[in-house]
């Protein structure tokens, strides 16, 4: 198998750390980001050339062209994009300030977003490539007390399907994962808090008992799945990571069709006809 190049943000710890991991454990190379390039310096004592550290702020777009006009360089090709990087912000709707929001969507949408169209370039004159959007099974769900968390990865979800309907005849994939709960930090240090307001605590509380109740994924299994996911001939638009994520979802859809259906006459009511409006 010829060996791939790789562009990763957010790979201080987490899963960007342990794909990272995957793909020097097998002699790909990486052009690894992180906002502190010091936490990568392991893996330069281990891996050597096949790394490039690079320190970014996805939320910076002029730095994001330039990481990806670095890591072209030095490696002279990108394979593989993963779009890492993203954090979760908890808070009710009412609870999100407007600064919290807008450095939600920075992150986890705009950060993907630009790195996206860094790389997009290279990919088209290569005729190939695999982007890997990280969302989430909120990218297909939501639930209390995470909204705009949910917003930002529903966003992310929208316009990477609309990528690879785009860029399919260029010969670049597209793939959304989405996991499910893991023992990662993600609700814990690198997680952001909102101001809580008292009304809502029925809510978080029947949120966090929800929570506590689920069964964590291993990260470390993650990496061999993300493998067989860039290596695959035909790799899927959506795939889960975890076991919770299709039982939970097609509740949720079963939910979804079910009102729609309840409600199709008033559908249909507001369709109208036109052509016989018109007619008269």
């Amino acid at each position: 198998m010829t060996s791939k190049v790789w562009f990763i943000t957010g790979t201080s710890k987490g899963f960007g750390r342990i794909w990272t991991e995957a793909a020097l454990a097998r002699g790909d190379k990486v052009a690894a980001t992180a906002r502190d390039a010091t936490t990568l310096q392991p893996l330069v004592d281990t891996y050597g050339d096949l790394v490039l550290p690079l320190t970014l702020d996805v939320d910076d777009k002029a730095a994001v062209d330039a990481a990806v006009a670095q890591a072209i360089t030095h490696f002279g090709r990108i394979d593989v994009a993963v779009n890492n990087a993203g954090y979760g912000l908890f808070g009710t709707i009412e609870e999100v300030s407007e600064a919290e929001a807008r450095a939600q969507m920075e992150t986890n949408f705009f950060g993907a977003l630009w790195v996206t169209q860094a790389v997009l370039p290279q990919m088209r004159k290569q005729g190939s490539g695999h982007i890997i959007q990280v969302s989430s099974i909120g990218g297909v769900n939501a639930f209390a007390t995470i909204g705009l968390y949910h917003a930002s990865k529903w966003a992310l979800e929208g316009f990477s399907q609309s990528l690879a309907a785009e860029v399919a005849p260029l010969g670049i994939k597209v793939t959304i994962v989405e996991p499910a709960g893991y023992a990662t930090d993600w609700s814990g240090p690198s997680a952001k808090q909102a101001k809580p307001i008292d009304a809502y605590s029925e809510a978080r509380a029947a949120r966090a008992k929800f929570r506590s109740a689920a069964i964590p994924g291993d990260p470390e299994a993650s990496g061999p799945a993300i493998l067989k996911v860039v290596d695959a001939a035909e790799p899927p638009l959506r795939v889960f990571f975890g076991t919770a994520g299709l039982p939970m979802t097609k509740a949720e859809y079963a939910r979804r069709i079910e009102t729609w259906e309840a409600w199709n006459d008033i559908s249909i009511e507001a369709q109208g006809d036109l052509k016989a409006k018109q007619a008269r």
